[in-house]
């Protein structure tokens, strides 16, 4: 600054003509440098494996260019507008265009670092299609607000005193709608750690079953078997425990049914006729294939259970009832017994010289 006071103070005693010069020297300044991005830095990043860099280079030309000038206008003002309140407007109102010109930049910054972070879900699991928005409009009321702060600190508005007050109403509205906030805030985090996601089959632990339909920053939905929507409320979701039938690997789920055969049947049969009636029902998966374990000596017959895949969880109810009815069919084609619980009661008749109490009873 000290050598281009110098160089303007050498043009003479005209006070716009220095401006007229500064204002010059700022636009061929921020030319220049806009022209550095375009060849050098923009060569530097077409190297480089990520198109993130390109991204942000492409939006960062205007503010640094109309930034520079700003400055060179600051400095023209400064030296060829006399001191008083047009200048001290003047100059607030060049602090108020930068700080507009970044705010904006700031928001587009955070949109595309937003998209690039969600196409790395490999690495940042948190930022999920379903929850860039969110992460967008938080980012934008957080700009919002600080470029109004820095705003009124441009024009000298002390806000200690609006500071203040937006706390204590603030802790107000806290109080007030706790409720609101504590789903709010569940919402925020049931996008950002994703234990569901909108098409889940899943089941809570107060017995409610249903497919996600709607995750919303208030509440959740979940459309159940007999096509009942059902809204709870994101704080609830939160702290419930959540089985979520569709996560994992994929989609399939284990199903198990439990019978039991009278003792004396052939076990190698009743295992054949299980496995033959799993592999011929249609809803049954082949991969994995179907397997059958003796679970225990139970007290009125030998307890086995058949284990198979289904392609998804809603298929639980139909593939079941199905296996129950062929199962059941097959056994009785078979003579296969399926026993029930029995009673064996002996009857003793009492001696001749028994007490009459026993002879009685009997």
């Amino acid at each position: 600054m000290d050598i281009l006071q110098e160089a303007l103070s050498s043009l003479g005693e005209s006070k716009g003509l220095q401006a007229v010069v500064a204002i010059l020297l700022a636009i061929v300044a921020g030319k220049i440098l806009d022209w550095i991005l375009c060849r050098v830095v923009s060569r530097a990043c077409q190297r480089t494996r990520t198109k993130i860099d390109d991204q942000i280079l492409k939006i960062s030309h205007r503010p640094i260019f109309f930034t520079v000038v700003l400055i060179g206008l600051a400095y023209a003002l400064m030296i060829g507008a006399p001191e008083g309140r047009p200048r001290e407007i003047a100059s607030a109102i060049l602090k108020s265009l930068v700080v507009l010109i970044w705010i904006t930049y700031a928001m587009r910054l955070s949109k595309v670092l937003l998209k690039w972070l969600c196409e790395q879900q490999d690495r940042y699991e948190f930022i999920q299609p379903g929850t860039v928005t969110l992460f967008d409009n938080l980012c934008r009321v957080v700009l919002v607000l600080g470029g109004a702060y820095c705003l009124f600190l441009s024009w000298d508005i002390d806000v200690t005193g609006w500071l203040a007050s937006a706390g204590i109403v603030g802790i107000a509205v806290g109080f007030a709608a706790k409720d609101t906030l504590a789903n709010l805030f569940a919402g925020v985090f049931i996008l950002a750690d994703a234990p569901y996601k909108h098409g889940d089959f899943v089941v809570l632990d107060g017995g409610d079953r249903g497919r996600v339909t709607h995750i919303g920053i208030r509440s959740t939905r979940l459309l159940t078997r007999d096509d009942i929507e059902i809204t709870i409320p994101n704080a609830t979701m939160g702290n419930a425990k959540i089985t979520n039938e569709s996560g994992g690997p994929h989609q399939k789920e284990r199903i198990r049914i439990t019978i039991q055969v009278a003792y004396g049947s052939d076990i190698d049969q009743v295992r054949k006729v299980l496995l033959d009636t799993a592999a011929a029902l249609s809803g049954v998966c082949s991969d994995p294939a179907p397997r059958v374990r003796f679970r225990a000596f139970d007290e009125s017959g030998l307890r086995l259970q058949l284990l198979c895949w289904i392609d998804e969880p809603v298929l639980r109810g139909r593939v079941i009832d199905a296996l129950n009815t062929a199962i059941y069919k097959k056994f009785g084609e078979e003579g296969i017994e399926i026993p029930y619980a029995r009673r064996v009661v002996y009857l003793h008749r009492a001696p001749r010289d028994a007490p009459e109490e026993l002879l009685g009873s009997s």
